[in-house]
């Protein structure tokens, strides 16, 4: 999979620049990434964000996780 970006540098750049605490920031940034991260997820799954369950987060979590330890950190989609 090729390297996702969950923040691009433009979004970034509008968050710093939003009138927000640093912790609101974090957390805008969070909220951003997330839902990139869970449109990856629901279209591994076959489903809209809306029909993910819990479930589904936590098994796609482990699979890439599997995968960042039997394949390395390139093969997995999250880079950590």
């Amino acid at each position: 999979m090729p390297n996702e970006q969950f923040l691009t540098p433009e979004e970034s750049a509008d968050v710093d620049a939003a009138l927000l605490t640093s912790s609101e920031k974090f957390l805008t940034r969070l909220t951003i990434s997330s839902l990139r991260l869970l449109t990856i997820i629901a279209k591994d799954r076959g489903v809209s964000i809306e029909e993910l369950t819990h479930k589904q987060v936590i098994d796609w979590f482990e699979k890439d996780g599997k995968i960042r330890r039997e394949q390395g950190i390139e093969a997995a989609v999250l880079k950590w």
